[in-house]
């Protein structure tokens, strides 16, 4: 149908209006953290290019579970926690 043509259409445009680097620890960042490890940008991006609907997450913790890359190889992630305090200065946070 048209309409479903146009929302694909339009999905595909969506771009962040700007960026900043997490600066504390959250489950937001986590995820952030783990669709960056595997080359998106976040969520958005990664339906955009995969054209999922869902992303697999643990039931327990709301992390993302795995994510298939551009090249199709798939990443695992761990239940809990992976982004060390260290490295959540490297995670950048889009705005739409």
């Amino acid at each position: 149908s048209k309409s479903e043509v146009s929302e694909v259409m339009t999905k595909a445009d969506i771009k962040p209006k700007s960026m900043h680097r997490a600066k504390i620890w959250s489950d937001d960042v986590e995820n952030l953290y783990r669709f960056q490890q595997a080359g998106y940008r976040d969520e958005v991006e990664y339906k955009q290019v995969k054209q999922v609907d869902a992303v697999e997450c643990w039931p327990e913790t709301g992390f993302v579970k795995k994510l298939q890359r551009r090249d199709n190889t798939f990443y695992y992630y761990n239940r809990q926690r992976e982004c060390e305090d260290k490295d959540v200065h490297k995670v950048k946070v889009y705005v739409y």
